[in-house]
C-alpha cells in the first residue's frame, strides 16, 4: 500500500506504517483499534444513521391529472416515529430498531444488535457527530469492542457522505409520502413493511447506493485495508 489516502477527498501522504484513515477522524485514541490489515479485507463496512418519521403527513411532489391535485389529509398530530439504522454496504444489508428517543441509551441498542451480527466477521463502521455517538458510556462499549469493530467519524455536517440517509429519502418516497396515517401504529407499519421490502429484496435499495459507493468505497478501502 503505497499511501493512506483520506476517506472524502482528503489530501494523501505518503504511507509510513499502519495508521487510521486521514478525514474520518477516529473518536480518541484509546477508543479505536489500529487498521487490522490482513483480515480488513473482509470485514463489514457499515454506516449508522437516525431518522424520525412524522405522523403527520408529508407532501411531495407526484403525478396527477391536470386539473384534479392530489387531496392529502393531515392531522395536525406532532407524534414521530424514531428509528435507528445501519446499512452494510457490501451485502447490502439493512439493520434497523425503532426507540422512543435517540439517546447514547438508544445508541448502544443498535450497536449491540449489530455486534450479534457482526463480531465474528469483524467491521469497520463509520458514524456522524451527534453527541449521544460520543458520549463516554458509547465510547467506553467502542473500548470493550475493539477486537472486532473499528469506528471512524463523518466530516462534521456532511450527511451527503452517509449512505444511509438514502435509504431514509426511498423511505418516505415509498412508504409515507403524500400518505395519510390515523395513528402512530399506522405509520410503524408501514415502516416496518418497508424496511422488510428492503432486507428481503435488496436490489430495491442497491440503485440508490451505487452512486455513493462508486466514488468513496475504494477510497475508504485504500485509506483503511491493505490491498
Amino acid at each position: 500500500m503505497a499511501a493512506c489516502v483520506g476517506i472524502f477527498g482528503a489530501t494523501s501522504a505518503p504511507y509510513s506504517g499502519p495508521r487510521r484513515c486521514r478525514g474520518a477522524e477516529p473518536l480518541a485514541p484509546p477508543h479505536l483499534s489500529e487498521p487490522k490489515k490482513a483480515p480488513a479485507r473482509h470485514w463489514a463496512l457499515i454506516f449508522t444513521d437516525e431518522a424520525s418519521f412524522r405522523q403527520d403527513s408529508t407532501l411531495h411532489a407526484t403525478w396527477s391529472r391536470v386539473g384534479c391535485p392530489p387531496d392529502v389529509s393531515v392531522t395536525g398530530e406532532r407524534k414521530s416515529v424514531k428509528i435507528l439504522g445501519a446499512i452494510e454496504l457490501w451485502r447490502t444489508r439493512f439493520d434497523y430498531r425503532q426507540d422512543t428517543a435517540f439517546n447514547a441509551g438508544t445508541y448502544l441498542g443498535l450497536l449491540e444488535q449489530l455486534a450479534r451480527r457482526y463480531r465474528r466477521q469483524g467491521a469497520l463502521m463509520i458514524q456522524d457527530n451527534a453527541s449521544y455517538h460520543k458520549d463516554a458510556e458509547v465510547w467506553s462499549w467502542f473500548k470493550s469492542n475493539r477486537h472486532w469493530l473499528e469506528v471512524h467519524q463523518l466530516p462534521p455536517y456532511s450527511p451527503e457522505l452517509n449512505p444511509t440517509e438514502r435509504l431514509w429519502q426511498h423511505t418516505r418516497k415509498t412508504g409515507t409520502h403524500n400518505r395519510f396515517f390515523g395513528g402512530v401504529d399506522t405509520l410503524f407499519a408501514t415502516l416496518t413493511r418497508v424496511f422488510g421490502e428492503m432486507q428481503s429484496h435488496p436490489q430495491l435499495i442497491s440503485s440508490y447506493l451505487a452512486l455513493f459507493v462508486e466514488p468513496y468505497v475504494p477510497l475508504i478501502m485504500r485509506a483503511c485495508n491493505s490491498v
